[in-house]
């Protein structure tokens, strides 16, 4: 092992010994540390043994021995009456410390007019906190083990039969899937059912959670227009009449609130029948209806079993549960449970056997009375405010269900005007042009009321009927 008589032009190596570890343990960490780090470039010859133990102040058989580790490490080459060098082929190394990647997601808006809030309703809570701990006494042997990939059997059967009397779709429970939310939802279906590049019918405006979703799997989306009786399946057929998936939300559109006429849900199944095609039914929010009886689901009079229904419990209870459920056909059953088992596996039985509780109790349909009467005060303020405010230049449009309204702003509005009043105002929510994957035609507001206080959903509407009217003063 040549150790380097004679003495290296280059002595003052930039090391770096660690405090731990003997003498050439630590001697071989620095060199080792200094060549991978690009701090001793390739190629460049080590000072002697003799010469690098004085400048550290080590022994010199420490400098032998860590020269010799390098060697091994394949970082030197010993050039027989030369000395040693560094190797001319090294690990690829940065030229300097990575930058840590930012992890920090951007917070969600919670300020007026966001949509997704949910109030913290203390009866809610407290029920919940007693299930759990309960169920934590209990020490149920589930709980300490993997469990279904559908979720508990108990939370599906409570699920199937809320869905059977509230919204006309009866299925067996071991049809039911529950997942971490809506999304994670979609995303299973887009997994399951989709090819990359596979064309799905988008509503238009539509959801842009789901559309990121259903993109992020390889979809192309086919932008249908809505109107007044909802999706145009006729334009649908079409745009693109071999699609494999539609995405829609019949009983009460986002974010536009009508309700697709029942000539309209009945065209969109025999297409789907006809094409060999799967609808997505994403019921978002159908606990919430103000007036009139519950709308019977789009999956309640699908005879062929081409509708996946997905709800949710993010906006009856709140979202930091992370739960929503999917209710599949039969013949998808089983692709849906194996996407899900190596997805995340199952979902937390914990949360699993309090919310089926909660649903078998009655706390569940308690809770969802309460908000309901909060959430009708909250959209009759917002809207009366709004009107008041912008001196009727904002048309509202108060919707009968759900905990979002739209405000619009007149036709001859210039593209732009709605995101600088949304600035001047300080408000959350989305513009209607958010929505739209074609852009065209008046904009406006998606305003969700729910989850808010009085007061603030108050001052947010007077200070954006203020700027409306303070924009149409300055445009006149």
């Amino acid at each position: 092992m040549p150790t380097n008589s004679v003495v290296s032009d280059v002595l003052d190596l930039p090391l770096r010994l660690v405090e731990e570890g003997g003498q050439p343990a630590r001697v071989h960490a620095g060199l080792r540390a200094a060549i991978l780090e690009g701090r001793l470039r390739a190629g460049l010859r080590l000072p002697s043994s003799r010469a690098l133990a004085q400048q550290l102040g080590v022994r010199r058989n420490a400098v032998v021995t860590a020269y010799e580790h390098l060697l091994a490490d394949g970082l030197t080459e010993a050039r027989v009456g030369d000395g040693t060098y560094v190797a001319a082929r090294l690990p690829g190394a940065p030229a300097q410390p990575p930058i840590p990647a930012s992890v920090a997601a951007a917070p969600a808006p919670r300020g007026p007019f966001a949509l997704g809030q949910t109030h913290p309703d203390p009866d809610l809570l407290a029920w919940i906190a007693r299930i759990m701990r309960r169920q934590l006494a209990a020490t149920d042997p589930a709980h300490f083990a993997y469990g279904d990939p559908r979720g508990s059997a108990e939370l599906r059967a409570a699920i199937a039969s809320h869905l059977a009397a509230t919204r006309g779709v009866v299925r067996d429970p071991a049809q039911i899937l529950v997942t971490s939310g809506t999304q994670q939802a979609v995303r299973l279906c887009a997994d399951v059912v989709l090819r990359p590049g596979e064309q799905v019918w988008m509503e238009d405006p539509g959801y842009p959670a789901a559309r990121r979703i259903l993109e992020a799997a390889g979809a192309r989306l086919v932008p249908v227009p809505v109107d007044a009786a909802g999706l145009e399946v006729a334009e649908g057929r079409r745009r693109a009449p071999d699609a494999r998936l539609a995405y829609v939300t019949p009983s009460h559109q986002f974010p536009t609130g009508v309700t697709m006429s029942m000539e309209r849900r009945i065209a969109l199944l025999d297409w789907a029948r006809q094409a060999g095609a799967w609808v997505i039914e994403d019921d978002y929010d159908s606990e919430f209806r103000f007036a009139g009886p519950p709308l019977t689901a789009l999956a309640g009079i699908d005879p062929e079993g081409r509708v996946i229904y997905v709800g949710t419990f993010s906006k009856t209870l709140f979202p930091g549960l992370r739960m929503g459920y999917a209710v599949l056909p039969s013949t998808l059953v089983e692709g849906m449970v194996a996407a899900r088992a190596v997805s995340d596996r199952f979902p937390p039985s914990l949360l699993d056997g309090a919310v089926a509780e909660l649903m078998a109790g009655g706390g569940f349909a308690r809770h969802v009375r309460r908000m309901r009467g909060r959430y009708r005060a909250a959209r009759d303020l917002v809207a009366a405010v709004l009107l008041e405010a912008s001196g009727g230049l904002l048309r509202v449009v108060v919707p009968d269900q759900g905990l979002h309204l739209l405000a619009w702003l007149p036709e001859e509005a210039p593209p732009g005007t709605a995101a600088a009043l949304r600035i001047a105002a300080g408000v959350e929510g989305w513009l209607i042009s958010e929505t739209r994957l074609e852009q065209g035609g008046p904009d406006g507001f998606v305003i969700g009321y729910s989850g808010h206080a009085p007061a603030a959903l108050r001052g947010a509407a007077e200070r954006l009927g203020a700027a409306a009217r303070q924009w149409a003063a300055q445009a006149g």
